[in-house]
């Protein structure tokens, strides 16, 4: 393939460019806000799941709350009843309304012992469930953060991107179809399509060329393409070269 050796050079501009989008694709690609996103998500699930349990187990007290105050209720309400039944009873039926009595008001202190206990749960458990909600604020407020940095770094790469592949678009119209296409085959094939050589070391591969490799590109025409025989990219010969 011929090309001119100036035509040649603009190549190297392109190889400059598409290392540039490679950088910025690998910026991308290794972001640290990703793995922060990760976390910060993590965070958020095990602090709603926190709260879920502290919610339900705050529900359940809370039923079993009603629960007993309606027990109570009942046995305030019969209670109650049999003192009124106790002011017209007679004698007989009074020994049973009394022990009815007895055993309820036995029953209404257990109750109201257990409505006792479960209401101071209730109240610990309400601590819990303030601290699960502040946890979960915070875990959202940090996930926020992380999103918002990760979409600004972002956004800062999207930038660079545009102007760099409108910087490859006005490189790219400068050089020959047979030219760019053998640069794109070569990029494709090793991930860099085209390098200098420089003081008689491709660029690409950084090693240095033998002698018979050397002499055969001091031997061809300036317009001739030649290719690094190590890694085989498109070696662009410059003042630098040291043939």
């Amino acid at each position: 393939m011929k090309a001119d050796p100036a035509v040649q050079l603009r190549l190297l501009d392109l190889a400059g460019v598409d290392a540039e989008l490679g950088r910025l694709a690998h910026r991308r690609r290794t972001l640290p806000e990703h793995a922060a996103l990760t976390e910060a998500e993590a965070a958020v699930r095990e602090a709603k799941d926190a709260l879920v349990q502290s919610e339900t187990a705050a529900g359940d007290l809370d039923r079993d709350i009603r629960r007993l105050e309606r027990d109570v209720e009942a046995v305030r309400a019969r209670t109650e009843r049999d003192r009124t039944l106790l002011a017209t009873a007679g004698a007989r039926q009074a020994t049973d309304l009394q022990h009815e009595l007895d055993t309820l008001a036995r029953r209404q202190g257990v109750l109201e012992d257990e409505q006792l206990e479960i209401m101071e749960r209730r109240e610990a458990l309400g601590v819990d469930l303030e601290h699960a909600r502040s946890v979960l604020a915070a875990a959202e407020k940090a996930l926020a953060d992380v999103i918002a940095r990760r979409d600004a770094e972002l956004a800062d790469i999207d930038a660079a991107e545009a102007g760099r592949a409108r910087a490859r678009e006005d490189v790219v119209a400068t050089v020959p179809a047979d030219l760019l296409a053998g640069y794109e085959r070569k990029r494709t094939q090793r991930g860099v399509g085209a390098a200098p050589l420089r003081e008689r070391r491709c660029q690409a591969c950084r090693l240095e060329l033998d002698r018979t490799a050397l002499s055969a590109l001091r031997n061809a025409p300036p317009d001739e393409v030649v290719g690094c025989e190590e890694c085989g990219v498109i070696l662009v010969r410059t003042k630098e070269s040291g043939l």
